[in-house]
C-alpha cells in the first residue's frame, strides 16, 4: 500500500533527516513538509495526505490544535505525533483530540516506520517509551469486559473494520457493533480511539497486544 505523507516540524534539521530517511522507505511518499501549524493545516486541507506527521509544540498552531481541527472539519487525514515530550498531558490529549499514534524522536527509525504504517492502516500505535504514561491509569476499575467484547476491541485496535472483524470472529457485524457500544459505555469512551486509551489505562488490554 503507498502512503502520502505531509510532514510538520519546526526544525529544519529534523525536516530533512526525516526527509531523507522516509525518501528510502518504500511505498511512502512525503507529499509536503511544513515549519509552522498554520501552513500545515493549508496543507492538510489541499493534499489530503493519508498520515500527517506532526510535531506536538509548532509557531502558529499546535500538533493537539491540528489534530482537533482535522477531526472537527471530517478529514480523512490520520495523524501520527512525533515529538520529543513524553508528558502525560501531551499524550493524552493528543490521543483524544483523534491522534491515532505517538512516537518520541528518540526512536529509531523501523520504529517510525512501522508506526506510519500501522495507522496508515487504522491501527493504534503507542511508542513503548510512552507506555507506562498512558497505562499508568486511574485506580477505579471499570465494569467487567467480557472475552468476546476483549477480542472485538483488540482487532479495532489493529485497524480492522466492523465487517472484518465480524468475518475474523465468525459473528454478525451488527453484533460487532453492539459490542463496541457495550465496551464504550462500560469504559466510559465516546469512540475506539478513547475506548482504547482507557483500556490501557484500566488495564483491560497491554500495550504488547495492541502493537503485535
Amino acid at each position: 500500500m503507498s502512503i502520502e505523507l505531509i510532514l510538520a516540524d519546526d526544525h529544519p534539521l529534523t525536516r530533512a533527516g526525516l526527509l531523507a530517511y522516509l525518501a528510502r522507505e518504500p511505498n511512502m511518499h512525503v507529499v509536503g513538509e511544513y515549519a509552522d501549524g498554520e501552513s500545515a493545516m493549508a496543507g492538510i486541507r489541499e493534499l489530503k495526505p493519508q498520515v500527517a506527521l506532526l510535531d506536538i509544540r509548532m509557531p502558529g498552531m499546535d500538533g493537539v490544535t491540528i489534530t482537533r481541527k482535522i477531526k472537527e472539519e471530517g478529514l480523512p487525514v490520520t495523524v501520527l505525533i512525533l515529538t520529543s515530550y513524553d508528558a502525560q498531558q501531551y499524550v493524552l490529549s493528543s490521543l483524544r483530540a483523534g491522534a491515532r499514534g505517538y512516537v518520541l524522536k528518540s526512536s529509531s527509525a523501523d520504529t517510525l516506520a512501522r508506526a506510519i504504517r500501522i495507522v496508515a492502516r487504522g491501527g493504534l500505535y503507542l511508542d513503548s517509551e510512552v507506555a507506562n504514561t498512558v497505562e499508568d491509569g486511574e485506580n477505579m476499575s471499570p465494569e467487567p469486559i467480557s472475552a468476546r467484547e476483549r477480542e472485538v476491541l483488540l482487532l479495532a485496535a489493529k485497524g480492522l473494520s466492523g465487517k472484518e472483524i465480524a468475518s475474523r470472529l465468525f459473528i454478525s457485524e451488527r453484533t460487532v457493533q453492539t459490542h463496541l457500544a457495550s465496551i464504550y459505555d462500560k469504559l466510559g469512551a465516546r469512540n475506539k480511539t478513547e475506548s482504547m486509551l482507557l483500556a490501557l489505562k484500566f488495564g483491560v488490554v497491554m500495550l504488547e497486544e495492541l502493537l503485535d
